[in-house]
């Protein structure tokens, strides 16, 4: 007997494998590196070039830094990189990060010099944070914090490397004290991260909509990040359609965010749109051949009509 399946039979498949694959991952669960890059004074720099090389394989990323002086790079292997980050008539700085899988915070201070005693202290912590060296981050980032009580960066890095050891509730205070010092989308970013870890989508939810207002009230409003870690709260709340239009509007904005398409490839397949979600999945392999949801990225595609 030769078995035959119609469209129907294979949107179930898919679907049954998408229910497989769980909830989605915010980008503090994939392979990325993210990070801020400021002046000796502590103001943003923006336009700064990130250069993060991998010296075993010989690949090579560049971005720049936007307003905020924040930079993202999506879609590393597994293993050791190099840094640098230049901007002309402020300085260069160098250092190195171990990605293994997640989200990999490297922030960089530029014009530095190595008397400067609380910028010294922060890059070390920043350093060893990078390199999995949590404790000892967090020993560094009080000890900067006795220098300057009110080092938002310091509660914000502390938080940072409680949520690398999974300890939330030190995390989430770090995450709230950075807040109370100075209110940034990065630091409510960071705590819906944590909440969605966790599964309380309502207080992911909160803290999302948080930064994103804080994101829209400054220059070149919401970034990519911003946008897509939102979709992410909205997809694990069950909020399909929403997630979707947060996913469209990050691939509009940045048309090379990997993470993206994919997701609202996701999004497509669970609307019926077959062929629309091939494309984006098809798109993800181009664009993440190694990233974290290739292989799920690749097996879904094969199911679906181009």
């Amino acid at each position: 007997m030769v078995c035959r399946y119609d469209g129907r039979h294979l949107q179930g498949i898919v679907l049954v494998a998408l229910v497989a694959l769980g909830f989605a991952l915010p980008a503090s669960a994939q392979n990325l590196v993210v990070g801020k890059v400021t002046d000796v004074k502590g103001a943003p720099v923006e336009g700064a070039m990130v250069t993060i090389e991998q010296p075993s394989s010989g690949r090579k990323y560049e971005t720049k830094t936007g307003k905020d002086g924040t930079y993202t790079q999506v879609g590393l292997i597994a293993g050791a990189y190099t840094i640098t980050v230049t901007k002309e008539g402020v300085g260069t700085s160098k250092g190195n990060v171990n990605v293994r899988g997640g989200r990999v915070p490297a922030n960089f201070v530029l014009g530095m010099t190595a008397g400067e005693g609380l910028n010294k202290v922060f890059n070390e912590g920043v350093a060893a944070s990078a390199a999995g060296n949590f404790d000892e981050a967090i020993a560094k980032f009080n000890e900067a914090l006795k220098t300057n009580p009110q080092c938002s960066d310091c509660y914000y890095n502390i938080g940072v490397a409680n949520a690398g050891k999974k300890d939330y509730d030190k995390a989430e205070e770090a995450y709230k004290k950075a807040n109370e010092v100075k209110p940034s989308a990065e630091a409510y970013n960071a705590l819906a991260s944590i909440y969605n870890a966790q599964r309380k989508f309502d207080q992911a939810q909160e803290a999302g909509k948080k930064a994103a207002e804080l994101t829209a009230a400054t220059p070149g409003g919401a970034t990519p990040e911003a946008t897509y870690n939102q979709g992410v709260i909205l997809w694990n709340s069950g909020k399909i359609p929403e997630a979707k239009a947060a996913f469209e509007q990050v691939i509009a904005a940045k048309p090379d965010h990997a993470e993206a398409h994919y997701q609202l490839g996701m999004a497509l397949v669970n609307e019926g749109n077959l062929k629309g979600a091939r494309a984006e999945f098809d798109t993800y392999i181009k664009l993440a051949p190694n990233g974290p949801n290739a292989g799920q990225a690749k097996a879904l595609a094969a199911q679906l009509p181009q």
